[in-house]
């Protein structure tokens, strides 16, 4: 019988180390997974370039952190994409300055549900940030390789919404008009009739506007009453709206 006990307290004993090393494995706090330097980076950038300069909007900030800027430049710009500047995309095209893309993203006032037309698709990263704030983006590129290139670079990352185009930004895309907004990323020498025509009544534009290659000056235009209200916001530099005529 004292065996017996012994054999059975042993066996409780055992039983109850066990319990308690499950316990503590179940409680162990799981170590998150260790942020790479292209997510370091655009922490950062975040940070010091776009909320020191007073962007605020929280959807515009979230939507920066989000995206993987790497994901939209050429291989060998990749260790230079969180820099503070623009950067060559091929076919003599950039892609814009973080903080530009964040200031003119956040004057554009996107809420969800919103309409949204990119005139200048470029690498696709502008049109992914958008993507971020509605699901209703319309983008157009004239080069064709461009605008291939970011069709799948939007796609292989998961921006299956954006509907992406290749033509003359300057006829907008009267076949989705009237939109909430609608953002530029090339400078004409002046607004385009079109886009004035397909801006829904409220509806926001923000376009750089001036002479190729010197300083422009980029503008938020509000649509009132069927009227175009005008507001000069920075000095910018872009490169010039491509025309199929030309």
């Amino acid at each position: 019988m004292t065996r017996a006990r012994s054999v059975l307290a042993a066996a409780l004993a055992v039983a109850a180390l066990l319990w308690v090393a499950g316990c503590r494995q179940q409680a162990a706090p799981t170590a998150p997974p260790a942020r790479t330097a292209f997510e370091l980076d655009r922490e950062r950038m975040v940070r010091q370039q776009i909320r020191a300069r007073g962007v605020k909007d929280p959807r515009v900030l979230e939507a920066m952190a989000k995206v993987p800027r790497e994901e939209f430049v050429p291989a060998e710009q990749r260790p230079h994409a969180y820099g503070d500047g623009p950067l060559p995309i091929g076919e003599g095209q950039t892609i814009s300055q973080p903080y530009i893309v964040a200031l003119m993203t956040e004057l554009l006032t996107v809420k969800q549900g919103d309409r949204v037309l990119e005139i200048g698709t470029g690498s696709g990263y502008q049109a992914a940030i958008l993507a971020e704030l509605t699901p209703h983006v319309y983008t157009i590129e004239i080069v064709p390789t461009l605008a291939q290139r970011a069709g799948a670079t939007l796609r292989r990352l998961g921006y299956d919404t954006v509907k992406v185009k290749t033509g003359d930004g300057y006829l907008g895309w009267p076949e989705y008009a009237p939109f909430d907004g609608i953002i530029v990323t090339c400078a004409p020498d002046q607004v385009p009739q079109p886009l004035k025509d397909q801006l829904a009544e409220g509806g926001r534009m923000v376009i750089p506007v001036g002479p190729q290659w010197t300083s422009q000056t980029l503008y938020l235009l509000r649509k009132s009453k069927g009227k175009l209200e005008q507001t000069a916001v920075i000095p910018v530099r872009f490169v010039p709206m491509v025309r199929e005529a030309r």
